[in-house]
């Protein structure tokens, strides 16, 4: 698989085409933060709070290196003990500070010409449904299946959440993507047999063997084209 940043096209340069009745169901599966959400303005104040609560020498760096695992997960890397009660703060200050997050530039015209294109989209994150939830609304989005910590199975790198996912919206992973943003998402998407592209407008780097990589949201229509149900280089 080559690595090759994709810049972004405009939305004029891309036909909105109906895939044929005979064309088995695609599914686009994104991440949530650094793919469809710039929410690191939240995440950074959000940590803040929990080191001046806890009086925590770990930095915002350290934290963001472990983002796309669940929480508990992060904090065990991290060596921080009573991650459930350190959680609460974190959530709280989240939650507080949600009016931040943005989301990244022509993402939401993106995920819309796919679904004009009868591609199914689903969310698979680690952030807990409360959390997420108002941050997906932001989008206005036809999001058929979101799939968190809160849901059945292991959670990323399993490919647990993925492959509930696809069950979710009845697509096979030979049909389907995952856009993700750091390396435990190409993980994820490798173990689930799922074609993987690295949102290069996101946090985190790629991990080898080096998956495409779309610079901005736009450039996923031209790495998926009009009727591609995986990118080239998959591994299904």
């Amino acid at each position: 698989m080559t690595n090759h940043p994709i810049p972004p096209p405009t939305f004029s340069s891309v036909p909105t085409k109906r895939a044929p009745a005979d064309t088995p169901p695609r599914a686009l599966l994104l991440d949530l933060d650094g793919v469809l959400l710039d929410t690191r303005p939240v995440m950074e104040r959000a940590w803040r709070e929990v080191r001046a609560t806890y009086g925590l020498d770990v930095p915002f760096a350290s934290y963001q290196r472990h983002l796309g695992r669940e929480f508990n997960d992060i904090m065990r890397r991290l060596g921080v003990r009573d991650a459930q009660l350190v959680h609460e703060t974190y959530k709280a200050a989240s939650q507080a500070a949600s009016h931040l997050a943005r989301q990244f530039d022509g993402i939401a015209e993106v995920l819309h010409t796919f679904a004009a294109e009868d591609w199914r989209l689903g969310v698979v994150t680690s952030k807990p449904l409360d959390r997420a939830a108002p941050l997906l609304a932001q989008l206005g989005c036809p999001f058929a299946t979101v799939r968190t910590p809160s849901s059945r199975g292991r959670t990323k790198p399993a490919p647990d959440p993925i492959l509930l996912a696809l069950v979710d919206l009845g697509v096979d992973p030979a049909a389907a993507v995952y856009v993700g943003d750091m390396a435990v998402d190409q993980e994820a998407a490798a173990r689930a047999g799922v074609a993987y592209v690295h949102a290069g407008w996101g946090y985190g780097q790629p991990n080898s063997p080096a998956p495409e990589i779309a610079v901005a949201p736009q450039g996923l229509l031209q790495l998926l084209g009009s009727n591609a149900p995986f990118v080239e280089g998959s591994l299904v």
